[in-house]
């Protein structure tokens, strides 16, 4: 596959569930990234081998997945290459609405296709024949004031189309748009909501991170087992999750001893770190954050592994600096009272509290790469130095992968 980039933006339904993906695919001419491309060929190539080469399951698991198109797109054979159950395709804003593309929609919507109008910011006579046939109106809530946004919003439910507010960035943004009756969210305050003064954490979460610090210190097994004793339902996550990843194993796993064991400290200690994300409280994006934060982990151990492919240390310290990386916004405290509970070593601190080091370099990209912020993107792999646009294509779809299963068994 030449030169694809693909980043995923989540979008979460009223609830906070997982529902979809924005998918940002990207073209490299050998030149640079465009996040754009008029030539036909090179943006349904990027497509179609993203979906053949590198598995719809992979990219989305059972989420849908909206892909921006253009009008020769469209109007070409190839998008029935797509498969329709998987995808919502997302009409670009700079599309011209003509006889000839309404007739195309009105086709493709007949085969089983569902459509997204994207960048909505007004309803004119254009719009309004797209209106009728799209499933998906997304609306940019950082271009409208309050009043234009809520004065549009009122006129689109003139139409059966639901409403997905792009670009929420804070808390009140979130909670307007919810007042507004908005059915989906995308922007990074949901991949990464922002830390709430004065929030308390989950007495669950307590617990997990005493147990993280508990592993992380190398305590004795039995001090590990006790402290799981205290939470029967942790036990139960913990055991469940040895079960479905040991399944080769002659007999069921029915002690937390015998988890400990089967598991090894190390992997002990990054189901420890997942279920942290797994653990329900209502004021969070659980579902969401534990996708994107086993997904960063994973992706960061796999960068840590091009860059020293012989030394396992370094790859288990990116992966944790990956993990951890969110988990003051889970419980809801700063990330230094974090750092000092667990004892982490030097160079990770700097990479969570402030980017720096090596390792903040990787968490840099990770985090450009979530957003799809291109230029950045190839900013930081110029400064690292040992990764190619196509090397982190290739371990980021290994990754999403990885972090889709792990879904699958802590749900």
């Amino acid at each position: 596959m030449e030169g694809v980039f693909l980043g995923r933006q989540p979008i979460l339904d009223r609830k906070q569930n997982l529902v979809a993906f924005e998918l940002l695919f990207r073209v490299n001419d050998d030149s640079e990234v465009k996040e754009e491309t008029n030539d036909l060929s090179s943006t349904a190539n990027v497509i179609v081998n993203a979906y053949g080469q590198l598995g719809v399951q992979n990219v989305l698991n059972e989420q849908r997945g909206f892909i921006n198109i253009d009008a020769e797109l469209l109007m070409s054979d190839v998008i029935l290459l797509l498969p329709c159950k998987h995808v919502v395709l997302e009409i670009m804003s700079t599309v011209e609405i003509t006889d000839e593309l309404v007739l195309r929609c009105e086709e493709l919507k007949e085969k089983g296709y569902q459509f997204a109008l994207d960048e909505v910011t007004s309803i004119n006579l254009e719009t309004e024949r797209l209106l009728s046939i799209v499933n998906i109106a997304k609306i940019d809530v950082l271009e409208l004031e309050k009043d234009v946004l809520s004065k549009l919003v009122q006129e689109l439910k003139r139409w059966p189309v639901l409403l997905v507010a792009v670009n929420v960035e804070t808390h009140e943004q979130a909670e307007h748009c919810m007042e507004l009756g908005f059915q989906m969210f995308q922007g990074y305050y949901f991949a990464k909501p922002e830390v709430m003064s004065g929030k308390r954490a989950d007495p669950a979460k307590i617990s997990l991170l005493k147990l993280l610090t508990l592993v992380m210190g190398d305590s004795e097994i039995e001090e590990i087992e006790r402290e799981f004793k205290h939470q029967p339902g942790l036990s139960y996550n913990l055991m469940r999750m040895v079960n479905s990843v040991a399944g080769g194993l002659p007999q069921k796993i029915n002690s937390i001893k015998h988890s400990i064991m089967v598991l090894g400290r190390t992997q002990l200690q990054r189901w420890i770190q997942l279920l942290l994300y797994t653990a329900k409280d209502s004021e969070n994006m659980s579902n969401a954050l534990m996708q994107t934060a086993a997904a960063r982990g994973k992706l960061m151990e796999l960068i840590a592994a091009v860059e020293r492919p012989h030394d396992k240390n370094h790859q288990e310290r990116a992966f944790m600096v990956g993990i951890l990386s969110l988990l003051d916004v889970l419980l809801g405290i700063e990330m230094q009272q974090i750092i000092d509970k667990l004892g982490i070593p030097e160079d990770m601190s700097q990479a969570l509290l402030s980017r720096d080091g090596r390792l903040g370099l990787e968490l840099k990209l990770v985090e450009a790469n979530e957003k799809g912020e291109v230029e950045r993107i190839q900013e930081i792999l110029g400064e690292l130095g040992f990764i190619t646009l196509n090397e982190l294509a290739d371990v980021e779809l290994e990754a999403l992968g990885w972090a889709n299963r792990l879904g699958e068994v802590a749900n």
